[in-house]
């Protein structure tokens, strides 16, 4: 189903590892994941933000952060916005000049808001056999914080816990790949 559905759209993302935040307001991390479906059962297909992104560095254009979606809240700047192997990362400077920048700071510092969503259009989506509507290209506008994300896996992580919490993972699937799992021979 080709189709250009026109309509803003906004994707929530939340992980433990999808955010870091260092020095009070350098950010960085994964504001969407490829092949994941959401709470409303749509998948970002990889490749989906590659020619917005292309025409946003041609015409000298900024995905911008906004606070909550509010377009009249801008708190920030994404310095650094690409897709790669698992999805779209981000990287970028909270203003603490700005009032809602500042808010934000201190919200994510205290663990009060951890999420991330985009704010797109959609250009191409198809639905597959599980009724979901997989989204191959999007037009990006934004990228938010928020305090509701919809994607359970992108969630903000404080200075060193990005870092922790992948070197966790990565210790539970050795643990996983040495150990068999009850009622499993293990090979």
């Amino acid at each position: 189903m080709d189709r250009d559905y026109g309509a803003p759209e906004r994707k929530f993302l939340a992980s433990e590892t999808a955010l870091s935040v260092t020095e009070g307001s350098l950010i960085e991390g994964y504001a969407s994941l490829f092949g994941q479906a959401d709470q409303g059962g749509d998948v970002v297909v990889a490749g989906a933000y590659g020619a917005s992104l292309a025409r946003l560095a041609a015409a000298g254009r900024r995905v911008k952060m906004l606070w909550q979606h509010d377009p009249t809240q801008p708190i920030g700047v994404w310095d650094e916005v690409r897709e790669d192997a698992k999805g779209l990362w981000v990287k970028g400077r909270i203003l603490p000049d700005v009032d809602k920048g500042r808010e934000a700071g201190a919200l994510l510092a205290a663990g009060a808001i951890d999420g991330l969503s985009i704010g797109y259009r959609t250009v191409k989506a198809e639905k597959n056999a599980k009724g979901q509507r997989l989204l191959q290209e999007v037009e990006l506008w934004e990228v938010s914080l928020v305090t509701f994300p919809m994607l359970a896996e992108a969630r903000v992580a404080t200075k060193g816990q990005a870092l922790w919490t992948e070197l966790a993972q990565a210790v539970r699937d050795a643990r996983r790949a040495l150990i068999p799992t009850p009622g499993h021979s293990g090979g």
